[in-house]
């Protein structure tokens, strides 16, 4: 039953995006390159991220990620320290594009009407996917302010992985290297 739920919903996103007029010019798989980017942090903008986050081949990310710079969505930059290593980010366009269709409206409006159940929901499922992400062993890409690694200060966050300070709105990112903090528990 759960399966078929989600699974059912994840049908009905697929709909939505898919019909929308301003996504007309983007593969499912490009879409959900772009909201990865929107969502990662300074570590996770890597192709090898984005790879690993969608779960597909790296052929397969590497052209969805050459069809986005093509169309003007994201631009790579080279690592400052590390010439091999590339970043990618959304441009402008990008970002006007994702508020426009963010969250989907037939989401928006149920999750409206649900009031508190809504969020009662949002948790449950976050549970469950923490749960499957301890279970299975999968990266867990989570936000940097629930990692074992993040630390408050009194100036900011701080990274004890990288051994380095975090602006505010870094510890709302999603990151590749996330470690759910119950596990130092």
């Amino acid at each position: 039953m759960l399966f078929d739920l989600l699974e059912r919903l994840s049908s009905l996103t697929r709909v939505w995006f898919r019909q929308h007029p301003l996504l007309a010019d983007l593969q499912p798989i490009q879409l959900s390159a772009l909201l990865y980017l929107a969502r990662c942090n300074r570590y996770s903008n890597t192709p090898l991220a984005v790879t690993e986050y969608l779960g597909l081949t790296k052929g397969t990310v590497s052209q969805s990620l050459k069809a986005l710079e093509a169309k003007g969505l994201i631009v790579k930059t080279q690592d400052v320290a590390d010439k091999r290593s590339v970043h990618l980010s959304l441009t402008e366009p990008a970002r006007v594009l994702l508020a426009e269709v963010m969250p989907p409206d037939f989401l928006a409006a149920a999750s409206a009407r649900m009031g508190t159940d809504a969020q009662d929901l949002e948790h449950l499922l976050g549970e469950l996917l923490r749960t499957i992400q301890r279970s299975e062993n999968v990266p867990g890409f989570g936000l940097c302010k629930t990692c074992r690694f993040h630390r408050q200060t009194a100036i900011g966050g701080f990274c004890e992985l990288t051994q380095e300070p975090l602006a505010a709105a870094e510890r709302e990112l999603i990151c590749r290297e996330h470690q759910p903090a119950e596990l130092t528990e």
